[in-house]
């Protein structure tokens, strides 16, 4: 059996890559440490909780005693690494979470890991040839973008946020144990994910949850806002491609190529609730345009081409066919 430590296991891309990973390969064992903070949740776990091939371990990434011995008793082969603090405006009001997560977090792991897989630099242990760490980041440490053009693995890093510069910090950590120690790692930076299991205070499941509530729907300035938009299922599976045939040292972008504005969004999760849950009136009708947030990106976009020429990962949904999806899976929670 291969054995395999996911962190942040217990959040929304973490619990959707489990469910991926557990059903796609009878051969693996996870261990999910998870802090089980307000983003890490029971109900997100249910599908595989019960599985003999998974154990949840209650516990921080900054912990190293706590991550050297998960190491030495379970041997590990691979590293999906997701756990982090990733909401931006939580990271305006607090950012010193995000710092010590982010980046901290990300530093112990890696350290861990060189120290169990590696003999020196340039040279794995034996039986360790293989091992691998994929660290899962986000395509705001590119910065933003204007109205044309796309982030590719060599934009250069221009973080806009407490957030996404603790994601470049973590980033740059990653880069430079393949350089200086030649441990196998691999990064992927995705565009916004969205689907089953996201937390309450993400754009999407607000605008649900607002809408079947009667609450007015909080759209930040003007709406023009775009971000290219990713079914977390999709981004799953090009994580465990990325994982199993990427080039070590290398990174990946995941993007869906569904770009759209926050206003649209809103509105397409309106005209559906209107179709499927009819009120007295158009939920359209409650979309409320309320202050900008400070530093709010105009645009991110995501050139996907890397991963889907040299590993052959295609998104499978477009926006139109997952948020109806994603409707129904929290109108089941909502209502």
């Amino acid at each position: 059996m291969k054995k395999y430590l996911v962190t942040g296991g217990a959040g929304f891309i973490g619990s959707n890559f489990i469910e991926h990973l557990l059903a796609s390969d009878s051969s693996v064992e996870v261990v999910n440490l998870d802090l089980m903070t307000y983003a890490g949740r029971e109900e997100n776990m249910a599908s595989f909780s019960e599985n003999d091939r998974y154990q949840l371990v209650k516990g921080d990434i900054c912990d190293r005693s706590l991550v050297e011995q998960l190491f030495n008793d379970h041997d590990f082969s691979g590293v999906f690494h997701f756990a982090a603090e990733s909401h931006v405006d939580n990271s305006i009001s607090g950012p010193e979470a995000f710092i010590k997560t982010n980046v901290n977090g990300t530093f112990t792991l890696l350290d861990v890991a060189r120290n169990h897989w590696m003999e020196s630099p340039g040279q794995a242990k034996a039986g360790k040839e293989s091992a691998r760490f994929l660290h899962v980041s986000t395509d705001e440490v590119y910065g933003s973008l204007g109205k044309e053009g796309l982030f590719t693995e060599k934009t250069p890093y221009a973080p806009n946020s407490p957030y996404s510069a603790s994601k470049a910090s973590s980033d740059f950590i990653v880069r430079s144990y393949f350089h200086t120690y030649g441990m196998n790692v691999v990064t992927t930076n995705c565009s916004n994910n969205y689907g089953p299991n996201q937390h309450d205070e993400k754009l999407i499941p607000t605008i649900i949850r607002n809408a079947v509530k009667g609450n007015p729907i909080p759209i930040y300035g003007d709406g023009q806002n775009v971000r290219d938009w990713l079914y977390v299922t999709d981004h799953c599976s090009g994580i465990a491609l990325a994982f199993d045939s990427g080039r070590a040292g290398e990174t990946y972008n995941i993007g869906g190529r569904n770009e759209r504005n926050n206003l649209y969004i809103a509105q397409t999760i309106c005209e559906i609730l209107d179709r499927i849950e009819p009120s007295m009136k158009s939920y359209r009708d409650q979309i409320t345009f309320v202050k900008d947030r400070p530093g709010h990106d105009l645009r991110y976009a995501i050139d996907a081409s890397k991963i889907e020429g040299e590993l052959g990962w295609k998104a499978q949904e477009n926006f139109e066919s997952g948020i109806e999806k994603t409707i129904k899976h929290y109108l089941k929670k909502y209502l």
